[in-house]
């Protein structure tokens, strides 16, 4: 039998700079560690590559001889603890590279280019950017995140149909910075086509970088509500019309407070479900512990006791010596949907 584990096997080897010298001036130091940091970041990402395709192939042989419901592709990632998440992020990290490297654009020695994260970028990139990117890449230049992102933020601003032609053409011309136009490209994309009509004439009447914050923080904040009133439940109870509602706040200067608000409510909602579970949870676990206790257990029936206020319809938590030892007072009452009031107004 054989070893399966090479014997003369390649080790990353780095010189990092002594910190107790004193004839290194800090400016040398932090860099010939940036440089050392350099390095691992492009040994990391040969590596993530090569585990993403090791994983794609144990899914793909599954598949092609297996039962295919993936429950071996699964105990594989068990063995090794790797969560299913990070596999399927490897097995795309695999395919970005083999999609730039296979479709011609990158050269397979300029892989070690890339940082992992500027690697990752580029592969999301517009396909423009990427050729860029990988041109660069192959003429033996260094490949950072930072570079790839103000690339794909000066692209973006510059051609995005999302914007209009006032504000393209004044980014072309280097009238307005690309890192604040890109932004609001993103931000628009996630909105219905009649808003980004909406906030496109309010850009189009003024093209100034105060009016192009402003637009897109607005357009985060209607992303926001909308995405966190349709998790609301209390807004399922009446014919509520979340979209006028924001169009009022927006007319009040508000927009961001009701988008707080609901943000907040959803918080809430969630919390308290989470609060209930574990509530009916703690009372099932007391009420067993209490049928196994006895006289015999004096300290055991004592813990019991104190976990009444907890377990109980009637709940008292202390708020702790930064809130003065106040307590909160809660009653957990479950009632049948068609018995829910909603509750007065002050």
């Amino acid at each position: 039998m054989t070893s399966s584990v090479a014997p003369d096997q390649p080790m990353l080897q780095l010189d990092l700079p002594d910190p107790e010298r004193d004839d290194i001036s800090t400016m040398e130091f932090l860099a010939r560690l940036e440089q050392a940091w350099a390095v691992c970041d492009r040994f990391d990402l040969q590596t993530e590559i090569w585990r993403g395709r090791i994983l794609r192939a144990v899914r793909d042989r599954e598949k092609r001889g297996g039962e295919g419901r993936g429950a071996g592709f699964l105990q594989w990632l068990r063995e090794r603890e790797i969560s299913k998440t990070r596999a399927y992020g490897l097995i795309q990290l695999a395919e970005s590279a083999d999609d730039l490297v296979g479709g011609g654009t990158l050269e397979q020695s300029s892989v070690n280019q890339f940082s992992k994260r500027a690697f990752l970028e580029t592969a999301q990139a517009a396909p423009e950017v990427q050729l860029m990117i990988s041109e660069a890449a192959n003429e033996g230049q260094e490949i950072t995140r930072k570079q790839v992102r103000r690339l794909s933020d000066e692209f973006t601003a510059a051609t995005s149909p999302l914007l209009p032609e006032e504000i393209r053409q004044r980014t072309q011309d280097n009238l307005l910075p690309p890192r604040a136009v890109a932004p609001l490209v993103r931000e628009l994309a996630k909105l219905p086509e009649p808003q980004q009509d909406d906030l496109r004439r309010v850009l189009k009447e003024e093209p100034e970088l105060d009016r192009i914050k402003d637009v897109t923080s607005t357009a985060r904040w209607i992303t926001k509500a909308t995405e966190a009133g349709v998790a609301v439940r209390a807004f399922q109870q009446g014919e509520l019309d979340l979209e006028k509602a924001m169009q009022e706040a927006q007319r009040l200067d508000a927009l961001g407070l009701l988008a707080d608000a609901v943000g907040q409510a959803q918080a809430l909602e969630a919390a308290v479900l989470k609060l209930h579970t574990s509530w009916r949870r703690l009372g099932g676990l007391q009420e067993r512990l209490w049928v196994e206790s006895g006289s015999s257990t004096p300290y055991l029936r004592d813990v019991l006791d104190a976990m009444q206020s907890l377990s109980g319809s009637t709940m008292r938590v202390s708020l702790g010596d930064l809130a003065g030892g106040r307590r909160v007072r809660l009653q957990l009452v479950e009632e049948a949907p068609d018995q829910l009031e909603p509750p007065p107004l002050p």
